[in-house]
């Protein structure tokens, strides 16, 4: 795993370990996967992730967001703008597809406060919901469109307002 020691502080916290046997892996700070550990300092931090975004996520900034969800790259397959075969091939992905990334890590951080574990975030991002229009929500995320609405589900949900 590629590190950027300048941007660690002291204390940071370790990803949840999905696989026994393997040291768990400390999340560069506004990497995508430390903004799912920190969706709610994310919002101070918009400024900095827009500059990460301008920059490029690097592809183990990627894998470890992958693997700290406990998904797969072909999962996100249909939500990405670059197609999984031509990011295998980049270091750093465009603007477009790293500003989907982090979009990505926004939503998961908000999923993971909101449900009691992973795997209860997971079967409802996967299960049609009857006020997103029986659609399951998962495959909305291909559009900011999509995005906002299952957002604001999950908004919903947190304080229990039901449509």
């Amino acid at each position: 795993m590629e590190s950027d020691i300048s941007h660690k502080k002291k204390g940071s916290t370790k990803t949840k370990e999905a696989k026994k046997g393997r040291n768990p892996i400390s999340p560069t700070k506004f990497s995508p996967s430390w903004v799912v550990e920190h969706a709610k300092d994310a919002p101070g931090f918009k400024l900095e992730l827009i500059d990460r975004i301008r920059e490029g996520v690097k592809k183990s900034d990627w894998k470890q967001l992958i693997h700290f969800t406990g998904s797969t790259e072909k999962e996100f397959e249909h939500i990405l703008p670059a197609s999984i075969s031509s990011m295998q091939k980049k270091t750093v992905y465009g603007k477009e597809t790293s500003e989907r990334i982090y979009e990505l890590a926004r939503l998961f951080g908000l999923g993971y406060e909101v449900f009691d574990s992973k795997e209860d975030f997971k079967k409802w991002l996967m299960t049609p919901s009857r006020t997103l229009g029986n659609k399951i929500p998962f495959e909305l995320l291909d559009s900011s469109f999509g995005f906002e609405m299952v957002e604001n589900e999950i908004i919903r949900i947190q304080y229990n307002v039901y449509s």
